[in-house]
């Protein structure tokens, strides 16, 4: 078994540090796979914290309801907005000015590297997961939710979204990674996709690494992953490609 970090309420909570606070019906899935490899390090180095606020706790009568039907009808479930609204106030409590707060929901605009990279620069980030049909719509424009989406798809619950968000934003706080070139060279870092990687061997099944990058060449081999980059980003990412064009057009006029 893997050493990981005490639960959220028993780790150290270092004044000032980066701080993921989670609203779920699942505090117990927290940190999950956050609290392995070197997201799982920070955390019990105190690079950043994590919280979370049960939202069931904060329920209505003896069985602590947090939903109820739809008003209009329809199928499924909704957050209540009284249920939601005093768990956020919990969560806020305290907050430093500045910390957003965002709830995953397939309508929201896309969370792409810049948000994570705005999110690290901040404070931290508070955020909502959502189960059944959703979340009152008056809670969110009550509290000013920011929605996101990480895809054209739907999960059973915001959890998994929460934790997709959070390893992408703190594996950008200093201290977190050890080679800072790494993120200036990964996809979305300058607007395209990563180039191939290769490693030994030099041979796999008839697959050579190309010669290029054995040549020594700095020069030729950075060119051949520009060129690759550019190539992979044409193919599999026209949007992320026009996005470069209409860029770099832009700042030539």
């Amino acid at each position: 078994m893997t050493d990981r970090p005490a639960p959220p309420e028993r780790q150290p909570l270092p004044a000032g540090a980066w701080t993921a606070h989670v609203i779920t019906l699942f505090p117990g899935a927290f940190p999950g796979p956050l609290g392995d490899s070197l997201t799982g390090r920070a955390l019990t180095e105190g690079l950043w914290r994590l919280e979370t606020t049960d939202l069931r706790a904060h329920g209505e009568g003896r069985h602590r309801n947090v939903d109820d039907t739809p008003a209009g009808g329809g199928a499924g479930m909704v957050l209540r907005a009284d249920v939601m609204g005093r768990a956020i106030e919990t969560a806020q409590a305290g907050a430093p000015a500045g910390r957003p707060l965002l709830y995953a929901s397939p309508r929201g605009r896309p969370f792409t590297q810049a948000t994570a990279q705005a999110l690290a620069a901040g404070p931290g980030v508070t955020l909502i997961c959502g189960r059944f049909e959703g979340l009152d719509e008056r809670v969110i424009e009550h509290f000013g939710v920011r929605e996101v989406s990480l895809g054209d798809f739907v999960l059973t619950g915001g959890e998994i979204a929460a934790m997709a968000m959070i390893d992408a934003a703190v594996r950008l706080l200093p201290g977190v990674l050890g080679n800072l070139a790494s993120i200036a060279e990964e996809s979305f870092a300058a607007g395209l996709l990563e180039h191939p990687h290769y490693t030994r061997p030099a041979e796999w099944r008839g697959r050579a690494i190309p010669e290029v990058l054995l040549s020594g060449n700095h020069a030729r081999i950075a060119q051949w992953r520009q060129e690759q980059a550019e190539a992979l980003t044409r193919a599999r990412r026209p949007d992320l490609w026009r996005a470069r064009r209409a860029g770099k057009d832009g700042g030539e006029g």
